[in-house]
């Protein structure tokens, strides 16, 4: 079993980001997220699929397969609850560790967050100048989340 651990922020000047070549992403999530969700992602151009477990704190269960990208399409089309979310994802270096940078658009419009994924929940990192406050705690920024409640909706975006 993998396991994901992972810290999330939001990102406080995305400037950094002018000259990083980013990629596309468009995903979606299957009906039924009690215990699991289930995520179709396209990245640039290969399809995936992703069986993440519920939550335990900054950690959780992950398995991700590579899928071919048509059954990944079809699958967005037909089998994932809409809005899909979409998004262009940068990976940064940043003092040894590798940040994804995550900025949104659609309905999601207007969010900029960065992840770190860790080897232990309490690994320290040194954070980049550009990071804002820590939302790993806060369900509403799951992109699981974002695509039930999208940023766009919210009555006081941050």
């Amino acid at each position: 079993m993998a396991e994901e651990i992972e810290r999330k922020f939001l990102v406080a000047d995305p400037s950094f980001l002018h000259g990083v070549e980013g990629i596309d992403c468009t995903q979606g999530y299957m009906p039924g997220r009690e215990r699991s969700v289930v995520r179709i992602r396209i990245k640039g151009q290969r399809g995936f699929l992703t069986i993440k477990s519920a939550a335990r704190g900054i950690a959780r269960s992950e398995f991700e397969y590579e899928i071919p990208l048509s059954d990944a399409r079809e699958m967005l089309a037909l089998l994932c609850d809409k809005p899909l979310v979409e998004k262009t994802r940068y990976e940064v270096s940043f003092a040894d560790n590798l940040w994804e940078v995550d900025v949104f658009s659609g309905l999601n419009n207007g969010l900029v967050l960065a992840e770190i994924e860790l080897e232990a929940a309490d690994q320290d990192f040194e954070k980049p100048p550009w990071l804002g406050r820590e939302v790993s705690h806060d369900d509403r920024y799951f992109n699981s989340q974002l695509a039930r409640n999208p940023y766009s909706t919210w009555a006081s975006a941050d």
